[in-house]
């Protein structure tokens, strides 16, 4: 049974980076996440709901489902960038769901499968499977990740960052002729 998706970010961060240690794997990543992120943009801005006087689409929707979660998670700006980051990318999908059905279609499910195999293509870098396998929480973790890897290339969160090497190790470049460990 996967441990609850409720825990502090470093937690989860830790248990994603577990998963993600081979440099080539976490800079397929920085591709295949936001790709996933925008497809999902694009599949569900068609669906459009009234509140009230305002229109919103079912992507704007799970946006700020996503949102309430990433900022619950003890980390105020680890969870305020990934929902900024997850913000444009859904702002840049909605008008790919104005077109027509077939190209709307094309789109979003283009770019979410060419995300998984950009995902798929870091795993066998990897040697391991991708971490929402184990615990499908790492689907929501995937983003925040990608976010924190950012952050911490630009000096942010330093602590953050030692603690989940400290936990799970240092990044590397895996020797694809050896077994993964």
């Amino acid at each position: 049974m996967a441990a609850s998706p409720f825990r502090p970010a470093l937690d989860l961060m830790v248990q994603y980076a577990r998963y993600h240690r081979d440099r080539r794997n976490i800079a397929t990543h920085f591709v295949g996440i936001p790709l996933i992120v925008f497809a999902i943009g694009i599949l569900l801005a068609r669906a459009q709901f009234q509140l009230g006087d305002v229109q919103l689409s079912a992507a704007w929707l799970l946006w700020a489902a996503s949102t309430a979660w990433y900022l619950s998670r003890g980390n105020l700006v680890l969870g305020a960038a990934t929902a900024l980051v997850n913000a444009v990318l859904i702002a840049l999908a909605e008008p790919l769901a104005t077109g027509s059905t077939a190209a709307w279609l094309g789109w979003g499910l283009g770019m979410f499968v060419l995300g998984w195999i950009i995902q798929f293509v870091g795993h066998y870098y990897e040697g391991k499977k991708p971490a929402f396998v184990d615990d499908l929480v790492g689907l929501l973790v995937g983003p925040m990740f990608v976010v924190g890897e950012a952050l911490f290339m630009l000096g942010w969160g330093r602590s953050m960052l030692a603690e989940i090497e400290r936990q799970a190790g240092p990044t590397h470049l895996r020797d694809l002729a050896q077994p993964a460990g």
